[in-house]
């Protein structure tokens, strides 16, 4: 559990001294570094499993390369962990992303290899304590159900093949991890968070997409294809139920002090008003008005409630 503390209020309340506020400060800025560290790994781990794919080897001499780099990773991590730690995580990370993308597409995308990947990403995330490979797994579950991020040039792609079956999964993992986080040791905590708080965003995208499209459960689709499939749910269902969500689960978030949740409400909040209100209204001088001033409003409300968290002398759970 991280914990939130304005150190110099409790300096000027005498909650603390000033000795242990350096000493906490000198302990926050180890972490911040440990993340910087952590953030420059992941970009260069997937740059070089994207490069091995690249260098158009065959996807079995990728798994084959990548099964030998994640089993040295392990060896390294179980004999060396102290001297060679960097190195055995760097391994792990480079092997799995290259087993993966060796599986999905030898198997041509196929739902088996996907949900392969995803229990190999959970498995060697746990085993490696790495929040990126675990914060990955969902974007492998979310393959499964037909949704997909995607880029072209200077265009960014979501695609939602099935909002209703997307938002009852990723709603369902999301709660069911959360409350698995609450007996799990400390750092494995963290990993739970971290792959419920992705569902909780996949759990967002499925209502952004049935909002504006409705959904059709049941029907077949075809994976990278777009097909005409019958509107069986409405978008206006969507986009009532998202709203009622949010505002149910961002006041279970100001009432347990779960400050992500919070912010993951305001923020696909906005996204929902903007999205129907431009849909409904398009765009007008007087709508973008508007449209601007309940943002403000609503920026406002979530800066009021992050200086109330500050402000309390136990500060809330992230």
């Amino acid at each position: 559990m991280k914990i939130i503390l304005d150190i110099t209020r409790l300096v000027e309340d005498g909650e603390v001294t000033p000795a242990e506020a350096e000493r906490l400060k000198s302990l926050a800025a180890r972490e911040t570094g440990s993340l910087a560290i952590n953030v420059l790994m992941a970009i260069g781990v997937t740059a070089i499993a994207l490069s091995i794919l690249a260098f158009k080897v065959t996807a079995t001499t990728a798994i084959i390369l990548g099964v030998a780099l994640t089993a040295l990773g392990l060896a390294i991590q179980h004999y060396h962990r102290a001297k060679w730690g960097p190195l055995a995580f760097a391994n792990i990370l480079v092997g799995t992303l290259a087993v993966s993308g060796g599986t999905v597409y030898l198997a041509n995308g196929h739902a088996m290899a996907l949900l392969f990947v995803m229990v190999l990403l959970l498995a060697l995330g746990a085993v490696a304590r790495s929040g990126f490979l675990i914060g990955l797994a969902p974007f492998a579950l979310a393959s499964v159900l037909g949704s997909s991020l995607q880029y072209l040039h200077a265009s960014y792609m979501l695609v939602v093949r099935g909002p209703t079956i997307t938002i009852l999964v990723f709603a369902a993992a999301a709660w069911g991890v959360f409350r698995l986080s609450k007996r799990l040791p400390g750092v494995y905590e963290r990993l739970a968070l971290i792959f419920s708080r992705v569902s909780l965003i996949f759990v967002n995208f499925g209502f952004w997409i049935g909002s504006l499209w409705g959904d059709g459960p049941g029907q077949p689709w075809v994976r990278g294809a777009m097909l005409e499939r019958q509107v069986i749910i409405p978008d206006y269902v969507f986009a009532v139920l998202w709203a009622l969500a949010l505002l149910a689960v961002g006041t279970w978030g100001v009432r347990q002090n779960r400050r992500f949740v919070v912010n993951v409400a305001a923020v696909f909040g906005a996204i929902h008003f903007y999205t129907q209100w431009f849909e409904n209204f398009h765009a007008t001088p007087w709508s973008i008005f508007i449209a601007g001033v309940i943002t403000v409003g609503i920026s406002v409300g979530l800066w009021k409630y992050n200086s109330v968290v500050l402000e309390r002398p136990a500060a809330g759970a992230e």
